[in-house]
């Protein structure tokens, strides 16, 4: 049996999914968007169990409720709702949200987990969008962080619970040009970090934290002897990834280009068995890397020998087709799985 799996369904309601842990994961991302080839980012997620990771491509049209998580109506009062305007490859969380993904136009998201967040009283002024589907929403809707970023500002991230656990998470979001933000709730309000230069996140503390802690590293000449953070917390993998990320040589194409992002997330993965302070055994359950330019998305189940990729734009994404997905749990797979994807009824 897979070190992960401890069941084989993929989409499950909240209350199962949520009956023990926090629908959030503690991870690492890593945007490379200063080489001459393509935008490249990557990510690791990090998770004591299965996420029950799903491969998911929504094609245009598909409506949605950001006041449901499952059955269970979590937005009483002014939910978000809408039509989604670009087709998207996305890695699902038990079947609930959106944990990672990329859309047609070159925009990727990335939830992570933050203990600090706190999206405060709700305002029904603004619509309210569940935390599981904030990824979910700027994908379905944004071609760029500008316009993903506009977007947000009539938007109430809203806290999903179920048997007193919270969904405590921030986002990251960069597009096809390179550019990035992240956005934390922090004491109730939005903070945005939002420029080019904003490449790497892991998880608590805040952000602007970890950016004090980084600069009292002097990473200006990297050297082979020169001591770096080894453990798994967030502040030793946010700095390793930073100090790995600058020695990174241009890619000629692109599998330079992913070797290049994923040998970055695997060094900043969490090993089996490593202790999370506070958390217990949160290993790194698996990687992703995409390309924003060519719209390619690669996945590494960690106890898979494989990676493997899709390619969005090989895929039919005309309102009206299928939900189309693929379980990445199986050791058959190998290199591009675009035409492995089967139909299913849509999950969330």
């Amino acid at each position: 049996m897979p070190l992960f799996r401890k069941t084989a369904v993929c989409i499950v309601s909240l209350g199962a999914a949520m009956a023990t842990f926090n629908l959030a994961d503690a991870c690492t991302r890593i945007l490379w968007n200063d080489n001459d080839y393509a935008v490249m980012v990557g990510r690791t997620m990090d998770w004591p169990e299965s996420t029950e990771p799903v491969l998911t491509v929504f094609p245009r049209g598909v409506e949605r409720d950001g006041g449901k998580v499952g059955p269970d109506v979590v937005v009483e009062e002014n939910p978000a709702k809408w039509t989604s305007k670009y087709a998207t490859l996305v890695t699902t969380i038990y079947g609930i949200g959106s944990a990672d993904g990329i859309n047609e136009r070159g925009l990727a998201a990335h939830m992570l987990y933050l203990n600090a967040a706190d999206y405060g009283d709700r305002d029904t002024a603004k619509k309210g969008l569940q935390a599981g589907l904030w990824a979910q929403y700027v994908l379905d809707n944004a071609a760029t962080v500008e316009e993903a970023l506009m977007l947000l500002e009539d938007v109430q991230v809203v806290m999903a619970q179920a048997h007193g656990h919270d969904a405590n998470v921030h986002l990251t979001i960069e597009d096809a040009t390179g550019d990035s933000a992240i956005i934390e709730y922090i004491e109730g309000k939005p903070v945005i970090h939002h420029g080019r230069q904003y490449t790497i996140m892991t998880n608590d503390p805040a952000y602007d934290e970890q950016l004090a802690l980084l600069e009292k590293q002097d990473f200006s000449k990297p050297a082979s002897d020169m001591p770096l953070p080894g453990n798994v917390n967030p502040v030793d993998r946010f700095q390793r990834a930073a100090y790995y990320r600058t020695l990174l040589p241009d890619p000629e194409n692109e599998r330079e280009a992913a070797a290049g992002i994923l040998a970055i997330a695997r060094n900043v993965s969490v090993p089996f068995g490593a202790p999370y302070k506070g958390f217990g055994i949160y290993n790194t359950e698996y990687r992703t890397a995409t390309n924003l330019n060519t719209k390619r998305y690669y996945f590494e189940l960690t106890d898979s020998p494989n990676v493997i990729w899709a390619d969005l734009t090989e895929m039919n994404l005309e309102e009206g087709q299928p939900v189309l997905a693929l379980d990445p749990d199986d050791i058959s797979l190998s290199g591009n799985v675009t035409d492995r994807f089967k139909p299913i009824a849509a999950p969330f």
